[in-house]
């Protein structure tokens, strides 16, 4: 017996699928990617048909069970969330791995503006 085949979902797909099990809104997908929400309900639907899924709801827990996400929170590369840290009124900072997260972020943020920049 064969294993099923893994879909291949592009990189912006997956973002996108991370995002609907974030509960974002497309809008907010597409703020953060810089696409139009329209571009990102495009790509949701595209993503669920390469997954064979009803809806988003269907496509991210069909792209989970498929370990294309892993169903952990993905924002900042952290475990639990900078933010998530400071609703609970915690420091974040003292969280090493939310800490390495946010600089990391902060980096990427500061090199997609400097690359918008000079274009």
């Amino acid at each position: 017996m064969t294993a099923l085949a893994r879909p291949v979902l592009t990189d912006t797909e997956l973002a996108v699928l991370a995002g609907a099990a974030e509960g974002d809104t497309y809008a907010v997908i597409g703020a953060r990617l810089g696409l139009h929400e329209k571009s990102v309900s495009k790509m949701a639907v595209r993503a669920g048909r390469k997954l064979g899924a009803r809806g988003i709801t269907n496509a991210v827990l069909l792209a989970c069970r498929a370990g294309l996400l892993d169903g952990r929170p993905q924002r900042h590369g952290d475990h639990a969330g900078y933010e998530a840290h400071r609703r609970r009124g915690e420091d974040p900072k003292l969280c090493e791995l939310c800490s390495a997260g946010e600089r990391a972020h902060k980096a990427a943020l500061k090199a997609r503006q400097r690359a918008q920049n000079a274009a």
